[in-house]
């Protein structure tokens, strides 16, 4: 079998439609996909498992063992920077899952499968952006089965999408990620979430779903930038709240300054942090993109740290798959 590459986008997690008890279902992801920067991963079938990539290999030999494959060789061409809110795990276990069945010549369901690789136990976000691209809602998990304690790996279903609509070709997204602490993951991540599940609101999670139905939703359906960017600014705050005693306020330091300095700029329509940081993002368009891009380097400046800027669109593909002795997409 020839090698096989497979290329996908990183993505925003701009928060959650419910961290309550108190409601029918939990969770409920909001984010959407980008087409930069990407992850590009080639697999070759192989004897036994060969990866350079720590992480990559963690995956690799999981999906061996799934699969019931005797190996799998897998070289990390493009990878996403890991723990800054751009969906770099959810994004590798799926690649490399992918690369590793179709090497073999095999068909696999990521989404069946994400979670025996610990993905999609929260948010269904990234496995969504895998699978189509695009703008997602995912439905949460049932609270009564689910409550703020995860379950066991493989013990869950990844949460269904709700909406998808494709991201408008014109519209940009600013990501800024300073040069800080890497944000939380693993256990850290685990505890934070039960402590803010433990504490969240219903009354919270009614104004998210307000904003979502009212203005987020509509703003996208219109392609109307300037208030889809007020909409998840607005889902941000909410969300910081529930957060705000795990990460020292809405946003964790220094990204609630580089995004209050956002929230100035007339070229970005709404400015927020992705998951648990530390990229900030604002919301832009085409014609707005340079001036934007310097918006960044200011707010990188005010709150001074340094960090990296850039501009990207959005994708509505999800991930591409292709013989690995083409040309790279």
């Amino acid at each position: 079998m020839p090698a096989v590459r497979v290329t996908t986008g990183a993505r925003l997690h701009f928060g959650f439609t419910g961290l309550s008890l108190a409601h029918d279902r939990l969770y409920g992801g909001l984010g959407l996909t980008l087409d930069e920067p990407r992850l590009s991963v080639v697999a070759r079938p192989a004897e036994t498992v060969d990866c350079d990539d720590s992480r990559a290999r963690d995956y690799a030999e999981r999906a061996v063992a799934l699969l019931g494959l005797s190996g799998v060789t897998v070289d990390v061409e493009r990878e996403l920077p890991a723990h800054v809110g751009l969906g770099s795990g959810t994004a590798t276990a799926l690649a490399v899952l992918a690369a590793t069945a179709r090497a073999h010549g095999e068909a696999v369901d990521p989404r069946a499968l994400a979670p025996d690789l610990g993905r999609g136990g929260r948010s269904g976000v990234g496995v969504a952006a895998f699978e189509r691209g695009g703008a997602v809602v995912d439905a949460g998990h049932p609270t009564a089965l689910f409550t703020g304690d995860r379950p066991e790996r493989g013990e869950w279903s990844v949460p269904p999408v709700a909406c998808r609509h494709p991201v408008p070709d014109d519209w940009r997204f600013l990501l800024v990620v300073p040069d800080v602490e890497p944000g939380r993951s693993g256990d850290v991540e685990d505890r934070s979430m039960r402590e803010a599940v433990r504490r969240g609101d219903g009354a919270d999670a009614d104004r998210v779903a307000g904003v979502v139905v009212r203005r987020l939703l509509p703003a996208l359906a219109e392609g109307a930038v300037e208030r889809f960017g007020a909409a998840v600014a607005a889902v941000g705050r909410l969300n910081g709240s529930w957060y705000a005693d795990e990460q020292g306020g809405l946003y964790r330091p220094p990204v609630g300054e580089v995004v209050a300095s956002l929230a100035e700029e007339s070229a970005v329509s709404g400015a927020g942090q992705s998951s648990w940081g530390p990229t900030a993002y604002g919301v832009t368009d085409a014609d707005r993109a340079d001036a934007a891009r310097a918006a960044g380097e200011r707010a990188l400046a005010d709150a001074g740290v340094d960090g990296r800027v850039r501009v990207v669109a959005g994708r509505n593909e999800g991930r591409r798959v292709e013989r690995a002795d083409r040309p790279k997409s």
